[in-house]
């Protein structure tokens, strides 16, 4: 569990590195988050609608698009933006990494997800599993 609510607790804490456990188990609280934020907007009112239509050259062709979303999910969103980004660039420190391959557009988000850190210390810190037993496996 204290996993969970860690990035929310290191929310500008852009140094050390973070296990993939901890970022599965953020995404998982947003989801949860997320849907309950949603919901009590829409119960309570707090929802704003826009929504927009765009023609495009002659006006053959057109786009629109909707964005419901209240005044908690946004705040919500706001905050598991920062929490997030903080956390993403400390999976990449965990791979020995430098957080700026967040940046790169598949290798980034597929690295942070669902590679492994290197076991042991590296240059951005200790292992965040304890690093006991860690090389028993490498």
């Amino acid at each position: 569990m204290g996993l969970m609510f860690a990035p929310l607790k290191r929310i500008f804490d852009y140094s050390g590195r973070s296990r993939r456990k901890e970022y599965w188990l953020f995404f998982l609280l947003f989801i949860v988050v997320g849907i309950v934020t949603g919901i009590l907007d829409v119960q309570l009112g707090l929802g704003g609608s826009t929504s927009g239509t765009t023609e495009i050259g002659d006006g053959t062709v057109s786009a629109s698009g909707s964005f419901n979303a209240g005044y908690l999910t946004m705040a919500w969103a706001l905050v598991v933006f920062l929490a997030g980004l903080a956390l993403s660039v400390r999976r990449m420190h965990d791979q020995d990494k430098s957080g700026w391959w967040i940046l790169v557009p598949i290798a980034g988000p597929i690295m942070v997800m669902f590679i492994g850190g290197t076991p042991g210390p590296n240059r951005f810190g200790p292992d965040p599993k304890g690093g006991v037993g860690a090389e028993a496996f490498a």
